[in-house]
């Protein structure tokens, strides 16, 4: 499986309540979660957003309260994976539980730019910067990981087996 998109990068401790501020938590729509999403620290969040396109963050990102709605509202506005120094431990596994791909690599994060286009191959393990042209290895996803991400979420590979 394979990303690619053009990047919008963060800083550190982008918690759970400036990627879905609390006010939107009335409901589980998802694309009125994407409507709202980062709106609270980038108003034109969703004006600028492509599908496929990539979040990259320094360190916690997605700490916070343990909401579901974050990863969620995060995959519905189309970002097709995150990229960070470091994840809270929660929304990294609620991320995958949704099947949104989420990787650690300080390395990547030190080079990639706001507005990089980067793509990311989880099977291989290669996140490859194509504006500087440089690469960087991760470790690739555990098939398990890969099928419910392929899945779409955790529940829609339970039904799948």
């Amino acid at each position: 499986m394979t990303v690619k998109g053009y990047v919008h990068k963060y800083g550190s401790n982008i918690d759970t309540d400036v990627i879905i501020p609390a006010r939107y938590l009335n409901t589980s729509d998802h694309a009125a979660l994407a409507s709202h999403c980062m709106e609270d620290i980038d108003k034109d969040f969703t004006k600028k957003i492509k599908t496929g396109d990539i979040i990259v963050a320094e360190n916690n990102f997605g700490c916070g309260s343990s909401r579901e709605h974050a990863p969620v509202a995060i995959k519905a506005s189309g970002i097709s994976c995150v990229i960070a120094n470091s994840f809270a431990r929660i929304f990294y596994r609620n991320s995958i539980n949704i099947g949104l791909p989420i990787i650690e690599s300080p390395e990547a994060v030190n080079d990639i730019k706001n507005g990089d286009l980067v793509s990311v191959d989880f099977d291989k393990g290669i996140i490859f910067n194509e504006t500087s042209g440089k690469t960087f290895n991760i470790p690739p996803f555990p098939e398990f990981i890969r099928e419910i991400v392929r899945a779409g979420g955790l529940l829609n590979r339970k039904k799948e087996r």
